[in-house]
């Protein structure tokens, strides 16, 4: 044991010699760096639950199975996000009636409990109609399936827990408090294995509820509803006692129980209930408040996967018009004798809820989204704008812009760009699969990707190019044991032979003709524990083997960029193994790792990028109830281990990515977010700029761009842009006032388009900033003095002035290549040139920040587009022009405000002076005459204005010039000859008239002595 110790501290001394520690943290360190969402919405999310404000049908609240809490103010047409600094597995939304404009309680943890769901962190409150929330306690309940707000005291709360899924738990039953949830008392609990399901209010009577209690349990390899626990109470003194009410219900054992009550007749109730005989499955009705019950209905559409499907809806103003969820969610008419299936929309229907002003409009949550309807769900549209997709992995291309490829629970596989003209929207994404999509790789070389569907059922190859597409997966061949694949089916491609694919079973299957044949290059690599290996009986009291549950498999596959012949596997039954030799021989180390629980899932493994000794591994046992993390760094191909974990990070781990140039940089995705470390795990810290505490399955850095890609299990992809600042992070440079990071030459991007096509209703994914970015860091808050930034050329003329962050940390400056736009003429209506600025040319310049009294100076360089044919005397033909025109566009701008002050100077000696005034009136007539040469005076800006005039024609073809990037074309050249023409001739009237009245004037204004003086060319254009 002692040399175990001492190997381990020894391992940790050789892992971190070369790491400095940093111990800043979250936005002291990162700053201004922010995500950036993407979406896509085309494949929206699982859509977990539904509230409607009891007075204001235009207010809804959406809680989703892992993209957090979405509000509506415009009756569905539109979401925004509005919980994203919290654990987003949303298990129930309930409004307090007696202050629904402001007061809103969430539950946390998904209640329709799939193998893939997400976990809670207790109750939350908001006062303030969702702007902001705080936690209110229950934080070990995992999953909350009801709250209920007192109506006649809204410090009265009851809550229902259904508790965790994966292991026994105390904290299951139903709370109570009476202080507006300061505190909380479990006033009804049966065991730690049974839940509350369902809490229901009568709402003419709130001393009396029902509640439905759920016996359940799920594990890696299995799923068990139902039991002798399951039940269905009633309370009638507000939760003090509880009787079971089962008159008439199926004998045995109970599973899960969805119960409603009649908003408009509380005597009935509806249930639907799991139970051990099929044929007493089904929908039950009471219609004395619980005393006896009647089966009415055991169709398909209402029995289906209870667990995934529970919820009852009952129409506000008509007890017999029942909604029921399903996996097309179903509609009765006449009190649930019969249904039908509401109309198209994406299967898997988990709530529905009903407009109580307009019963006609209905609202539906499923695995897809949102949908609305007008006609009680016979047509249904959905919501556009709700990017809470859930990714389970994804990978990068190197196409410019470079794609992202990745698999959606329920929602198949998807590949689209990184950016797209005008955003990214839905048009942009492609679908290469079906069900439940999981990793998709495109093809090194040429224009092939794979996908999967959801336990290796179908693993494609498609040909982009010809459309081609054939199945591929390892079949089972004669004299082969069966082949167990996982839900979430490894498969890799190849880092040193671009046609070789990997895919694990219980084995490591290569391909090395993409998948026309394949071998076998590994004995069973799992614990192959045949006690784990029952899935067809799985489901409990409802049957439910769809491969969920398949255990004993492979996970993970890494292949070493650095030799072909080390490859790591990795187990959902806890194993790892590595090969040296290409597959002839592999070795379990799973034992060499200290601290590591027995038969905890390995997530992930990444190969490093520096020895062929190191990788790194990533393990989660929140599926035996363990919610540590689990994290680890071996340097010796897994001879020794050691933990990189800190107690900086909070929830369990899933991904890991090591940066390609700094090995000390290194990415966590965790169940709660981004966890980021720049000293090889000594510290790590959360990222949350712009980056909700979402799941975060899988990570990928692209080698060219330096962006780091995130797939969430809950908000679609997410990027950070550009990660290589965070290489350039030391002692050194945190331990400096002021540190300026180093940058890449900065592109001008010449590329331009006519922006989106998507309508106002549809979610559009930003693309990244083609600005220049001077990134600097700051050791301390600045507080006092004076803090600006120039940008300068190399000789110090000062080109713009930038608005600076002062805020401790990383902070960046945005500057989009542009000089200061030209001054123009004060006419009736806008000159939209004077918006148009000249780009600076390619070249050297600097960043001047001024701090206080102390200056900082970093150089950085602009460089045109590599892309661009444009010649460099083209360029230079544009420059020339565009500075011409410019000035030209000032010296009309100046000659303008001559007119208007020898005007105005005329107006002021005749009011002191009334003699002048016919001499001034004829003065000024000339003047207006010549000025309405210049600029419009009349008309507004838009239709109504007056015919262009030379302020308006050279301040077009300015705009045009400078807006391109390449020479004036022969047309250009013809129209800025017309122009210039029209220029020098209201020039030369301009001095004429100058030269014959402007002595007068001011000889005139020397008697009469009025307040007045004019500005110098140089003072006006400073104005």
């Amino acid at each position: 044991m002692k040399k175990s110790v001492l190997l381990s501290l020894l391992t940790l001394s050789a892992l971190t010699t070369n790491a400095q520690e940093i111990t800043l943290k979250g936005k002291e360190l990162f700053g201004d760096l922010a995500a950036r969402q993407i979406g896509p919405a085309i494949m929206s999310g699982r859509v977990t639950d539904l509230a409607m404000h009891p007075k204001n049908n235009q207010i809804i609240f959406l809680g989703a199975a892992g993209g957090g809490i979405w509000k509506s103010s415009d009756g569905g047409a539109s979401f925004v996000p509005v919980f994203d600094k919290h654990i987003q597995s949303i298990g129930t939304i309930a409004f307090d009636p007696n202050n629904p404009d402001n007061v809103i309680w969430a539950g946390t943890g998904e209640t329709w409990t799939r193998n893939s769901v997400s976990v809670g962190d207790g109750i939350y409150k908001s006062t303030d109609g969702g702007l902001n929330w705080t936690n209110m306690g229950l934080p070990k309940s995992d999953r909350i399936s009801s709250i209920i707000v007192d109506p006649r005291d809204s410090n009265n709360i009851w809550v229902g827990v259904l508790g965790a899924l994966w292991g026994d738990s105390e904290e299951r039953g139903i709370y109570n408090s009476k202080d507006g949830g300061k505190t909380w008392n479990k006033i009804h609990y049966i065991d730690n294995k049974t839940g509350c399901s369902d809490l229901v209010i009568d709402p003419t009577n709130p001393n009396i509820m029902y509640a439905s209690f759920w016996e359940f349990r799920r594990t890696a390899w299995s799923f068990n509803s139902g039991g002798n626990s399951s039940a269905l109470f009633k309370t009638t003194d507000g939760g003090k006692t509880w009787n079971k009410i089962h008159n008439g219900f199926p004998s045995g054992q109970l599973g899960r129980i969805a119960i409603a009550v009649a908003p408009s007749n509380p005597n009935i109730l509806f249930s639907v209930i799991e139970c051990e005989k099929e044929n007493e499955k089904g929908l039950y009705k009471s219609e004395d408040a619980g005393k006896t019950w009647k089966h009415l209905n055991n169709d398909f559409a209402l029995v289906v996967r209870p667990f995934y499907f529970s919820r009852i809806t009952i129409d506000p103003k008509n007890p017999d018009i029942i909604y029921k969820g399903g996996l097309n969610g179903s509609i009765s008419r006449d009190g649930g004798k019969t249904f039908r299936n509401l109309g198209a929309m994406h299967s898997d229907i988990h709530d529905i809820i009903v407009d109580p002003i307009d019963t006609n409009r209905i609202y539906v949550g499923t695995d897809g989204g949102m949908y609305r309807s007008w006609n009680n769900g016979s047509t249904l549209d959905i919501v556009k704008n709700l990017p809470i997709s859930q990714y389970y992995h994804i990978t990068l291309d190197t196409e410019e812009p470079y794609n992202i490829y990745g698999g959606l629970q329920d929602n198949g596989s998807w590949y689209g760009p990184s950016k797209s003209d005008g955003g990214i929207e839905a048009r942009d994404w492609n679908s290469v699969g079906y069900g439940d999509g999981f990793r998709v790789l495109k093809h090194p070389t040429k224009k092939i990707i794979y996908s999967e569907m959801q336990g290796a059922e179908n693993i494609w190859r498609y040909n982009v190019e010809t459309k081609e597409l054939k199945t591929i997966q390892p079949l089972q061949e004669k004299g082969m044991a069966k082949l167990r694949f996982n839900w979430n089916t490894p498969i890799v491609t190849g880092l040193h032979n671009p046609d070789r694919i990997y895919a694990g079973s219980q084995f490591v299957h290569v391909s090395d003709d993409m998948g026309a044949s394949w071998k076998i290059i590994s004995p069973d690599l799992t614990t192959n524990d045949k006690l784990k290996m029952n899935q067809e009986n799985s489901g409990g009291l409802s049957k439910d083997n769809s491969g969920a549950e398949n255990h004993c498999t492979l996970f993970t596959i890494a292949e070493s960029p650095l030799s072909k012949d080390i490859i790591w596997a990795g187990a959902d039954d806890g194993n790892i193994q590595i090969t040296q030799d290409g597959g002839k021989s592999w070795k379990n180390v799973t034992a060499n790792i200290a601290g590591l629980p027995k038969n905890t899932w390995c997530y992930h493994i990444e190969a490093s990028n520096f020895a062929k000794g190191s990788a790194y591994a990533v393990f989660e046992g929140h599926t035996k109830n363990d919610m540590n993390t689990y994290v680890y760094k071996t340097t010796d191909f897994g001879a020794t281990w050691t933990s990189i974990v800190t107690k900086d990070i909070d929830g369990f781990a899933r991904c890991i990515q090591e940066d390609y140039v700094n090995e000390n940089l290194l990415f966590l995705g965790t169940e709660k977010g981004l966890y980021i470390t720049v000293d090889g795990g000594k510290n790590w810290s959360k990222f949350e700029n712009n980056m909700p505490a979402v799941a975060v399955m899988h990570l990928d850095l692209h080698k060219k761009t330096n962006d780091l890609v995130l797939a969430t299990h809950g908000r679609g992809v997410i990027i950070l842009d550009d990660i290589s600042i965070l290489r350039q992070v030391t002692n050194e440079v945190i331990a400096s006032d002021v540190h300026f990071f180093k940058t890449k030459p900065f592109v001008k991007v010449e590329n331009s388009s006519f922006g989106s096509t998507a309508s106002e209703l549809e979610f559009v994914g930003p693309n990244p900033s083609t600005s220049a970015q001077i990134v600097y860091y700051l050791k301390k808050r600045n507080t006092f003095g004076k803090m600006d930034m120039e940008i300068q050329d190399m000789n110090g003329n000062k080109i713009v002035s930038l608005p600076v962050s002062n805020q401790k940390g990383i902070n960046i400056v945005t500057w989009d290549f542009n000089e200061k736009g030209p001054k123009v003429a004060i006419g009736k209506t806008l000159d939209y040139s004077g918006f148009t600025t000249p780009l600076v040319p390619a070249g050297k310049y600097k960043a001047v920040l001024t701090k206080g009294k102390d200056k900082y100076t970093q150089e950085f360089e602009v460089i045109n587009d590599p892309k661009s044919p444009i010649s460099t005397a083209s360029r230079a033909e544009q420059r020339t022009t565009t500075k011409m025109l410019f000035d030209k566009v000032q010296n009309l701008a100046f000659m303008v405000y001559e007119i208007d002050e020898m005007i105005q100077l005329n107006e002021k000696i005749v009011s002191k002076d009334k003699s002048y005034a016919k001499t001034a009136n004829k003065i000024n007539a000339e003047l207006n005459k010549l000025k309405n040469t210049m600029v419009i005076t009349t008309g507004d800006n838009y239709v109504g204005s007056a015919e262009k005039q030379l302020r308006e024609k050279l301040g077009a073809i300015y705009a045009s010039i400078a807006g391109q990037y390449d020479a004036p074309s022969p047309s250009q050249k013809a129209n800025i000859e017309s122009v210039l023409e029209l220029f020098n001739k209201a020039e030369a009237e301009f001095k004429k008239l100058e030269k014959t009245h402007l002595s007068k004037i001011l000889e005139k204004a020397k008697k009469t002595n009025p307040e007045y003086k004019l500005k110098t060319f140089d003072e006006f254009i400073a104005g």
